[in-house]
């Protein structure tokens, strides 16, 4: 019998004590949680930005963002996945609860000129700083060499929408080179390039862009040189891919031509006193004077080619902006 009572004693101590742990972690009443307060203090000082695709760098971007300028509650970015550079537009300027985002130098112009978004744009649409330079990558595959073997051919120009398919359209016109266009991410692209079921995909991102770096060494795959030209100056930069960039898709030498287009960290342009506009220019504030931080490892190396007081023709500059770089004598 005492065994039996020994036995249940032990049962019930393990029975009750995980019951009795808890209750020792109870809070007080007063610290007990409160779900307005925390909402009120979560959504406070919280900036969306919208990126791109998680193959390309404007969701890195953004994260280093987060990483660098976090502070609690007080200053927080929260990253939201994009279409790219077309769709962003249209979010920032419409889709609640985006502030801001990342986009092509050149849709500013191209929106202006088609007036589809309302002929005020660039009022409404402002830019904080140019970012840095994106590189057009035309990943081929077997049988093609040049621009002119994709004459007539099917080429990925990236999901419908995207900053990619944009300036695909515009440097496929420039260069008078009719392509037969299909629209899909990157991944897939990639993968059909490989299988041939097309000529190539286009791929507008930062170098080293993860999705290219990633490719193995493979005599299928290669990166497509693209001249500068003369009908490409107005919106476009030279530029170029090295051996450093991508081991496996280029050789170690003078690299591969190609060309670039400017990254704008864009936001929409709040009316002064509402309480968007007041977390924006915290933010603004806060990313000015942190931003030697983005120019240090871990961070994007895309980062140590920006230049806060760079100009973009055909921009409006948010006045936060210009006022931050008139005090600390940066324009």
């Amino acid at each position: 019998m005492l065994v039996g009572v020994r036995k249940y004693s032990a049962f019930m101590k393990a029975l009750v004590a995980p019951a009795l742990a808890l209750a020792a972690f109870v809070m007080p009443a007063e610290a007990q949680y409160n779900a307005a307060q925390l909402r009120d203090d979560l959504n406070k000082n919280t900036t969306a930005i919208i990126t791109g695709t998680p193959s390309g760098t404007y969701l890195q971007i953004a994260y280093d963002m987060s990483a660098v300028l976090d502070d609690g509650n007080n200053v927080r970015i929260l990253p939201v996945l994009g279409k790219g550079s077309v769709q962003n537009v249209k979010d920032i300027l419409h889709l609640r609860g985006i502030d801001m985002g990342i986009v092509q130098s050149d849709v500013m112009g191209y929106f202006k000129q088609t007036g589809e978004l309302g002929r005020d744009i660039d009022r409404r649409l402002v830019y904080i700083t140019k970012l840095y330079n994106e590189e057009v990558h035309i990943v081929a595959g077997k049988g093609i060499n040049t621009l002119a073997d994709l004459a007539g051919k099917q080429v990925n120009f990236a999901e419908q929408g995207s900053g990619t398919q944009f300036s695909a359209r515009q440097i496929f016109k420039l260069l008078k080179l009719e392509v037969r266009e299909v629209n899909m991410g990157q991944t897939d692209g990639l993968l059909k390039v490989k299988q041939g079921e097309i000529a190539a995909t286009i791929f507008v991102a930062g170098r080293p862009a993860a999705a290219v770096k990633a490719l193995a060494k493979d005599p299928d795959y290669k990166l497509l040189a693209i001249p500068f030209t003369a009908d490409l100056e107005n919106d476009y930069l030279p530029a170029k891919f090295v051996n450093e960039d991508y081991p496996n898709l280029v050789e170690a030498g003078p690299g591969v031509e190609t060309i670039a287009v400017g990254a704008v960290l864009a936001v929409f342009n709040w009316p002064d006193g509402t309480d968007r506009a007041r977390r924006v220019n915290a933010l603004v504030e806060k990313f000015f004077t942190k931003f030697s931080d983005f120019q240090k490892a871990p961070r994007h190396p895309k980062w140590k080619e920006v230049n806060l007081a760079a100009r973009l023709p055909g921009w409006r500059r948010l006045d936060t902006a210009t006022a931050w770089l008139e005090r600390n004598g940066k324009r």
